[in-house]
């Protein structure tokens, strides 16, 4: 068996609400996430990928929320998850035509990603969270 692709994630943060983004396909909701390329580490590829995914700038908080795996294409992936609070919201980054961006509450971000890996590591985060405003 072969070793897992290795990805990180971050999880954008900004006035108490998270931001998805949609798949290349745009079928599903997800976070912004890529391969972690050599020489680099988990942390800078998460946050290269809220750039290159979301268009967001900010900074990494602590350490790993955790780890998640799935399979695609056959292939086992296990991607590090970040929490990063956005500093910066831009409105042009490399994959806009290709992606969709959505600030959602954590519960509704929740409820559409489809990995129950990050479902559970999105709960933890529950608590943490301050309650966004006008809600």
């Amino acid at each position: 068996m072969s070793d897992p692709i290795r990805q990180a994630a971050a999880v954008p943060i900004r006035d108490g609400r998270v931001c998805l983004v949609t798949s290349r396909s745009g079928k599903r909701w997800v976070f912004p996430k890529g391969m972690i390329d050599p020489g680099h580490t988990p942390a800078g590829a998460a946050l290269n990928e809220a750039w290159e995914e979301a268009g967001l700038v900010g900074k990494l908080e602590g350490g790993s929320l955790g780890s998640y795996t799935y399979e695609k294409y056959d292939l086992d992936h296990h991607v590090t998850v970040f929490r990063m609070t956005v500093s910066e919201v831009h409105g042009n980054w490399p994959e806009k035509p290709f992606r969709q961006r959505l600030w959602v509450t954590l519960e509704e971000a929740i409820e559409r990603v489809e990995e129950p890996g990050l479902r559970d590591i999105l709960r933890s985060l529950n608590d943490a969270l301050p309650v966004p405003s006008g809600a």
